[in-house]
């Protein structure tokens, strides 16, 4: 079985954030710049710089949405579904299916800075069932009836074509050419919370390799108060063992 692949600001995607994240968390912007054709549902992107945002985050199926650099041209809206990762990492990631040589890397997942849960795309049947085997890997899949939603230019989230991809039953192809239900091989996988806050603020840190630092809210005043009694009753005993003065 073949393993996945990961980019982090490698040769095949160069990826840069926007200068407000703050501003751009709710829908997770993201800037990505391809040096080589990448597989996206439904089409192939050439190198070039895009845009990855999510148009919609009510459900557990988030729609992804792909636009050119300029964000004047929507390439496609993507239905994908949760993927977990027990490390965030601290710089924008992506996943790549394993793919046969000279063929364009499919991708499999895209996580935004400091989270744990990414957004897995969810392939056409036909297209999963051939990723699956060639990746050694399940991938999550929608009837092909939906392919067409994928392509259809649309801001809406409110709209039919996202409410029909939101509603349509969801499988997952295994590399045996199986079809088994996603919940099987996917969500089934995924902690119904995510780890306590406490966990996910070492999880940064290690991902920054920076050390974890204790707040420094506590007096000193504690300490040099024992340090003075200490020092009192060691004089006290001194004097004792001199016995008295001459």
């Amino acid at each position: 079985m073949t393993t996945k692949k990961f980019a982090v600001l490698g040769c095949l995607c160069a990826v840069s954030m926007t200068l407000n994240l703050k501003a751009d968390e709710w829908n997770k912007k993201t800037v990505l710049t391809f040096s080589a054709p990448v597989e996206i549902p439904g089409q192939v992107l050439t190198p070039g710089t895009y845009v990855f945002k999510l148009l919609d985050t009510a459900s557990d199926r988030h729609i992804v949405q792909v636009f050119n650099k300029d964000q004047n041209h929507l390439y496609g809206t993507f239905l994908t579904i949760p993927d977990f990762r027990m490390k965030p990492a601290d710089k924008p990631l992506i996943t790549f299916e394993e793919r046969a040589a000279g063929s364009p890397e499919a991708i499999k997942a895209w996580f935004y800075p400091g989270d744990n849960y990414g957004n897995e795309f969810v392939y056409p049947k036909t297209r999963a069932a051939q990723l699956a085997k060639d990746s050694g890997q399940n991938v999550p899949s929608m009837p092909a009836s939906m392919a067409s939603n994928t392509t259809t230019a649309t801001t809406d989230q409110n709209g039919q074509q996202v409410s029909e991809m939101k509603q349509t039953e969801l499988k997952a192809q295994q590399p045996s050419g199986v079809e088994v239900e996603v919940v099987e091989v996917f969500l089934a996988e995924v902690p119904a919370t995510p780890p306590p806050p406490v966990h996910q603020t070492v999880l940064l840190a290690l991902a920054h390799d920076e050390p974890a630092e204790v707040p420094t809210t506590a007096s000193a005043l504690p300490s040099l108060g024992l340090i003075g009694l200490l020092c009192l009753a060691g004089a006290l005993a001194l004097r004792r063992f001199a016995g008295p003065a001459a």
